[in-house]
C-alpha cells in the first residue's frame, strides 16, 4: 500500500465557525419594548490552511471570539432586520481580520409577536406564533460582493379541496389511485437570493414574499385555485414571487407533503364523506425546485468562476 503524503492532496475547502449562538436582543423606547430572539451561525475561511496542515493556530480566530463578536455587534448595533445584522457580522470580519478570505453567517428568528388585548397592542408582552420561521444568510469573499439570501421555513399550509393528482405514470408497482379532489397539506421551505447587497427594505420584502406564497398556494379567497400536483403548486409560488417582487433573483422552494387517509367507517354503520381523516406523517413525499431569472444567472457566470478560483486557490496556500 502506497503512503499518501500532504504533497499528494489538495485542500479544496476548509472552514470553521460557531453554530447556534442564541440570544434575545431587547430594545426599549420608553415604556414600549421590542424583542428579537435569534440563532446565529457564523463560519470563516482563512487565506491559509496552516491550522489544518501544520497545526499552526496563529491565524485562527477562536470560535469563542466569534461568539463574543456576534453578541457585541447585537449590543452596539441592535437588530434592525435579520439581513442587516447578518451584513454587519460579515462586514466586521472582513474589515477587522486580514486573514479572513470568506465569511458566511446564518440568522434565524424566534417568531415572537406582540400581544394584543381587545385590539390594543401590549407594550411589553409577546406571544410565540407558528407562522413560519424567518431566516437569512449573508456571505462575502474578500474583494467580492456581499450576497444576501433570505427565507421562511416550517410554514405549514393546508387547503381542503381544489387539489388533485391524475395522469401519472403507472406500472405493476402502482397502488395509488387517481384523485381529483383531495387535501393538499405540506410544510414549506422557501429561500431566495437578492444577488448583490443593496439598500433594500428587507422587512417589507419579506412580508410581501410571505403574502405571495399564501396567495399562490390558496388562490382567490372565494373560490381557490386548482392544483394538479404539489410540483405545480411549488412552481406557482415561485412564479408569483418573481412577478411581484423584482428584487428576488433566485428562489428555491421545498414542499414536504402530509397525506390524509379517509377513515373507513362502513363497519361502524356510517358513511364517511371525507369528513374524518387521519394524517400519514411518514413516509412523506417531497418536491423541490429552484428558479432564477435568466438575466441574473448570465451575469453571474464570471463571478462564479472567480469564486471557484478562490476556493481552489487554497491549494496554492498549502504549498507556501
Amino acid at each position: 500500500m502506497s503512503q499518501v503524503t500532504i504533497k499528494d492532496v489538495e485542500v479544496l475547502n476548509c472552514e470553521y465557525g460557531k453554530n447556534t449562538i442564541k440570544f434575545l436582543r431587547l430594545h426599549r423606547e420608553g415604556k414600549k419594548h421590542f424583542v428579537k430572539e435569534v440563532e446565529v451561525c457564523t463560519h470563516l475561511r482563512l487565506t491559509s490552511c496552516h491550522e489544518y496542515l501544520d497545526g499552526n493556530n496563529s491565524a485562527v480566530i477562536p470560535t469563542d471570539t466569534i461568539k463574543n463578536i456576534v453578541l457585541v455587534l447585537a449590543k452596539k448595533n441592535g437588530i434592525a432586520t435579520l439581513e442587516q445584522f447578518a451584513i454587519d457580522i460579515c462586514q466586521h470580519f472582513m474589515t477587522t481580520f486580514c486573514q479572513v478570505a470568506y465569511v458566511k453567517t446564518y440568522v434565524q428568528e424566534v417568531p415572537w409577536q406582540r400581544l394584543h388585548e381587545n385590539g390594543v397592542p401590549h407594550i411589553h408582552s409577546f406571544i410565540h406564533v407558528p407562522n413560519g420561521i424567518r431566516f437569512c444568510e449573508a456571505e462575502q469573499c474578500r474583494n467580492g460582493p456581499l450576497v444576501v439570501f433570505a427565507g421562511i421555513k416550517d410554514l405549514k399550509l393546508m387547503k381542503t379541496t381544489q387539489s388533485g393528482f391524475e395522469g401519472f405514470c403507472k406500472n405493476e408497482y402502482t397502488t395509488l389511485p387517481e384523485r381529483n379532489d383531495r387535501i393538499l397539506c405540506g410544510e414549506l421551505f422557501c429561500k431566495w437570493s437578492y444577488g448583490e447587497c443593496k439598500d433594500f427594505d428587507f422587512d417589507c420584502i419579506w412580508n410581501k414574499i410571505r403574502e405571495c406564497i399564501l396567495e399562490a398556494f390558496a388562490g382567490p379567497p372565494d373560490r381557490g385555485e386548482y392544483s394538479p400536483s404539489y410540483q405545480k403548486t411549488v412552481n406557482c409560488i415561485q412564479m408569483h414571487v418573481l412577478c411581484k417582487v423584482p428584487q428576488v433573483q433566485v428562489i428555491e422552494v421545498v414542499l414536504n407533503n402530509t397525506f390524509y387517509n379517509v377513515v373507513d367507517m362502513k363497519n361502524l354503520g356510517l358513511t364517511n364523506d371525507k369528513e374524518v381523516l387521519v394524517p400519514v406523517e411518514t413516509p412523506y413525499g417531497s418536491c423541490a425546485c429552484t428558479l432564477g431569472r435568466k438575466t441574473f444567472l448570465e451575469a453571474q457566470v464570471h463571478m462564479l468562476k472567480d469564486e471557484r478560483q478562490n476556493l481552489f486557490g487554497l491549494a496554492a496556500a498549502q504549498r507556501n
